[in-house]
């Protein structure tokens, strides 16, 4: 893929502006955040000409964004965020992608360092038997068709219900675990087949299950507040998303979307930004379909939770409770929402779509879990399993840049597949033993398509997010055992 060579300014030591001139069509600027040594990077693939091509999409307000773990993607980058108001904007599933509220729920415990010591291998072990993973696997809840509808319109709700995880999870999720105005009814019989053996699967590529250490607290305050207290304690993190489930739902979506955006006479620069009016029954359809796709991986997420809480009991010989092991946050980062925002002065709904990019609202925003409001609402980003994750928090320069959005990982420099030839799966493992991190895969080539060389530095995304104001960073999570897919 050729290096993009097209004009960018700087604003500041943490952001570049491409210029509306540089493209016709284009209604607004873009706005990438990035240091300089990154950008350098960025411009290796064609993900800026993608920031430049959402530029152009009907109803856009503000500039076209994105964050600094961009990559190129489909339609949109990876790393992208836009908002479009919803009168006379569009919704584009090229904005959210294929794994849709593909996310990261985060566990804390009481426990320290010490005390798992010598189990990690069992844990690990039990984790990789009692939770599904790999491509296609399918999972242990078993639902009709008429049952995973009420999964689709509930979410981790259905989950609670049937005592599968517990009702305070669902206060410290985006959403409470569950999107409003769902319509099951638009989804289609293909999605409905592919997704019903897999609720409660990790799936592959670069889902996993962590066991991590929290190695350093920046932010004593915040961390106490989301329940980190020491460094030496242990949590869990939990990355996946809707499975097949999703991607057939977007999979859908697109083809109905090709034929509106013709229908509405959108002219597009990029036949993958296929999209609708927000308020057409195209568009509409689509929120439906994709908040019922939300609705699922929520569901997904929570039972993967509860059963990570079992296999803690089995090994550690305590109850979940008395193990103090709380959810931290639930947070998205593939979705289109609509939201209020402020806009020159005035509140306007507008429908923002975050692919590859998390929600960061700040303090005193009502629609976050009360007992962050104080302090704003949790990251979690996820980095790469031979380094180390972080934890973050929304800020208000979020709210008035990024409409409260910020990084969601570490993004990829490397495809799969030269990641793969780059370092077998087995020396991958045995790099990682070295370091102290015990892996398990299902895939054969998961370990070198996920590698650390794979993905940038997840510090330096972090660092430019806090440089930029966009989030703050609150503590800093080491890998001791991985389940991948």
């Amino acid at each position: 893929m050729a290096e993009w060579t097209g004009p960018i300014q700087k604003i500041d030591d943490y952001r570049w502006r491409i210029p509306k001139s540089y493209k016709s069509g284009m209604r607004t600027e873009g706005v990438v955040y990035a240091t300089e040594t990154m950008l350098a990077q960025i411009r290796k693939d064609e993900s800026l000409e993608q920031v430049a091509n959402v530029a152009t999409l009907p109803g856009i307000v503000g500039p076209s964004m994105a964050m600094p773990d961009i990559h190129w993607g489909y339609g949109f980058p990876i790393g992208g965020v836009a908002a479009m108001a919803c009168e006379d904007g569009v919704v584009s599933p090229g904005g959210v992608g294929y794994d849709i509220n593909c996310g990261v729920r985060m566990l804390r415990t009481d426990l320290s360092l010490k005390d798992v010591q010598g189990r990690i291998a069992d844990l690990v072990d039990r984790l990789y038997v009692n939770i599904p993973a790999g491509v296609g696997g399918e999972g242990n809840i078993r639902v009709d068709d008429k049952e995973l509808k009420k999964v689709m319109a509930k979410g981790a709700k259905w989950m609670v219900e049937q005592g599968i995880g517990w009702a305070e999870d669902l206060e410290v999720s985006e959403e409470q675990g569950s999107m409003p105005d769902a319509d099951p009814e638009v989804v289609s019989k293909e999605a409905i087949s592919r997704g019903r053996p897999q609720l409660g699967t990790l799936g592959a590529g670069n889902h996993f299950l962590e066991i991590q250490v929290v190695e350093d607290i920046y932010d004593e305050r915040t961390a106490s507040a989301f329940g980190i207290t020491e460094k030496g304690q242990i949590t869990v993190m939990i990355h996946t998303g809707s499975r097949g489930f999703g991607h057939q739902v977007c999979e859908d979506s697109l083809r109905v979307m090709q034929r509106a955006a013709q229908k509405y006479e959108i002219s597009l620069p990029d036949p993958q930004l296929a999209c609708a009016p927000v308020t057409s029954p195209e568009g509409q359809q689509y929120l439906g379909a994709m908040r019922s796709a939300a609705n699922f991986a929520w569901a997904n997420r929570q039972a993967i939770a509860h059963w990570v809480r079992e296999c803690f009991e089995k090994v550690m010989g305590a109850g979940a409770h008395k193990l103090g092991m709380r959810q931290v946050y639930d947070v998205a980062h593939n979705m289109a929402k609509i939201e209020e925002h402020e806009v020159d002065g005035k509140t306007r709904k507008l429908c923002v779509h975050r692919k590859g990019a998390t929600r960061a609202f700040g303090p005193g925003d009502a629609r976050i879990p009360k007992q962050y409001r104080d302090v704003g609402q949790p990251v979690i980003v996820p980095g790469d399993m031979g380094r180390y994750s972080f934890l973050l928090a929304g800020t208000p320069t979020a709210m008035k840049q990024t409409w409260g959005s910020t990084c969601h990982g570490a993004g990829r420099v490397m495809s799969r597949n030269a990641a793969i030839k780059k370092m077998p799966g087995r020396q991958v493992q045995d790099e990682l033993a070295q370091a102290g991190i015990l892996v398990k895969a299902k895939g054969r080539d998961t370990l070198s398509e996920e590698a650390s060389y794979a993905y940038k530095d997840v510090a330096d995304v972090v660092e430019t997010c806090e440089g930029a104001g966009i989030s703050r960073v609150v503590a800093k999570l080491r890998p001791l055992g991985v389940v991948k897919g």
